[in-house]
């Protein structure tokens, strides 16, 4: 290969997975990265500076795919990581072997989310089994997806 010569293997924007944003800047019910998952943040607390040091902020957050609470302890002056989260609302075609079958508002078919587990899964299939018309929401941040929750279509 010649130096003009170039091979490109992802087409993407190069938009980032995460920003950073000061510690002391986060408010509860933001989006903060805790262990490297996306955490909605549940609860925080600021200590006062010690004899030599900075104010430290406790960060407790709930994982946003699984639900699994992690805590934090970082100075409040340092920069955190905070997840682009982005909320999709798609309408259900079907369920396939545990993926949901969806149509986006341009009329395009996305089949790879996975079907939720537990209760909201159980309660999302026997509506569409029901042939109710299911409108689901998609969160999806750092190169993950989930079926949060879902709602009855408007009948039209």
């Amino acid at each position: 290969m010649t130096e003009e010569d170039h091979e490109f293997e992802v087409a993407d924007a190069g938009s980032s997975l995460t920003y950073p944003m000061q510690c002391s800047a986060l408010r509860k019910g933001g989006f903060v990265v805790i262990k490297g998952r996306p955490c909605k943040v549940v609860d925080m607390s600021t200590s006062k500076t010690g004899k030599h040091g900075h104010a430290k902020v406790h960060l407790v957050g709930l994982d946003i795919f699984t639900q699994r609470k992690y805590e934090d302890l970082s100075p409040s002056t340092h920069n955190v990581e905070v997840p682009v989260v982005k909320r999709t609302e798609f309408e259900l075609l079907d369920i396939d072997d545990g993926f949901l079958n969806l149509m986006t508002d341009s009329g395009e078919t996305k089949q790879d989310v996975k079907a939720p587990e537990g209760d909201l899964g159980d309660k999302l299939q026997a509506d569409f089994d029901d042939g109710k018309e299911v409108i689901v929401t998609v969160v999806s941040a750092m190169s993950e997806e989930a079926c949060i929750s879902y709602r009855e279509a408007p009948s039209s």
